[in-house]
């Protein structure tokens, strides 16, 4: 089985920080977002890795290199323009063949055991009409936002659409995907929808249409699109709360450490109060400083009497002299500083390389 890793988006929703940087490059919990998937297929044994990208292919690659430092071998795909995912496994198909493979939206994390989920396939691909397609589905309140699936009354998915003005159930397709190779038939046989993209949704259902069995799961877990600020922060939350106690940097006598913190190599806490569950990156300095509960403070950063809580600092960034920085995204070597001595509590979002001076 190979996998087929969609990381190609412009990420609009995520501007600032998305203007310099691929949106699945952004980090949660000290990691970035795309490597989560990578893992999650070479925990699955998949290790032929296809990566579609797009106007931010430079920075993806430079990321993932050859995939060796994954355990896995990464082959690079372009594509010109954002044209669907069905468009991503037609422009696939030279690498896929003939094999089965995993569809996987590289901005998506979840709390779902893909092993198993591979597995599953594999053992209905060998038991009484095979399945030609797995999806994941979730219930969601709001629909209209999503690929949508219907049931029949066995469980049966036998009718699919895209983003519904009336939804006609409340399970939504979760970003990944089990096809085999019948699904190339697929989509060279659909045409563009109104949007003038190759929707997946329409591959599935042609496949249904041709008397194909498609087979499904129901999410039970937690997933987060991490496209939009809010879901980010959310999945930092939820990673965050899966760390254990690692403290590799070095914690001074007038320092506290509460809780579920992970203290990386070269990191230093200075007469500071970090309670967890946070992430301090290598090479970290956090000086006369609070630290709160779900952040993470990426390497290199600079903390200075400041308060942080539920955010994400990436690379190189500074903060000074804020009294509360709360529900943020500070981008890669950007400055947040109070300029006066009126103390402020902050909610922002600052793109790389920013210099933010506090009135």
């Amino acid at each position: 089985m190979k996998a087929l890793i969609l990381a190609g988006g412009a990420g609009t929703r995520l501007r600032p920080i998305t203007h310099t940087r691929a949106k699945q490059l952004v980090p949660v919990a000290n990691k970035p977002i795309l490597f989560y998937g990578v893992e999650a297929m070479v925990a699955a044994g998949i290790t032929e890795i296809g990566v579609i990208v797009g106007d931010t292919r430079d920075e993806v690659m430079a990321a993932l290199g050859d995939g060796s430092r994954f355990g896995a071998e990464i082959t690079y795909i372009a594509q010109d323009a954002p044209l669907g995912l069905a468009h991503c496994v037609l422009i696939a198909q030279d690498f896929l063949g003939d094999d089965d493979f995993v569809m996987y939206l590289g901005d998506n994390l979840m709390e779902q055991d893909l092993a198993a989920f591979v597995a599953a396939f594999g053992s209905a691909r060998v038991g009484a009409a095979p399945p030609t397609a797995q999806i994941l589905l979730k219930q969601v309140p709001d629909p209209h936002r999503f690929g949508i699936a219907s049931l029949d009354a066995d469980g049966h998915v036998v009718h699919l659409v895209e983003k519904p003005d009336d939804p006609p159930s409340d399970l939504a397709l979760v970003g990944v995907y089990l096809f085999t190779s019948r699904v190339h038939d697929a989509v060279a046989a659909i045409e563009p929808s109104a949007r003038g993209e190759l929707e997946i949704t329409d591959a599935i259902q042609w496949l249904i249409d041709e008397g194909e069995r498609v087979r499904c799961e129901l999410l039970t877990g937690w997933w987060i699109d991490t496209g939009k600020l809010t879901p980010l922060l959310e999945a930092n939350r939820l990673l965050l709360e899966q760390i254990e106690t690692r403290i590799d940097g070095s914690v001074d006598a007038a320092s506290s450490i509460e809780g579920r913190v992970v203290v990386a190599e070269g990191a230093e806490i200075v007469n500071s109060t970090v309670r967890g569950p946070v992430a301090i990156g290598r090479g970290a300095r956090i000086v006369d400083s609070f630290i709160g509960p779900f952040s993470a403070v990426g390497a290199n950063c600079v903390v200075e009497r400041s308060e942080v809580e539920h955010s994400v600092l990436m690379d190189d960034s500074s903060v000074s002299d804020i009294a509360r920085l709360a529900d943020s995204l500070i981008g890669s070597d950007a400055t947040v500083r109070r300029s006066t001595q009126k103390p402020r509590s902050l909610r922002l979002m600052v793109g790389d390389h920013c210099q933010i001076d506090v009135e």
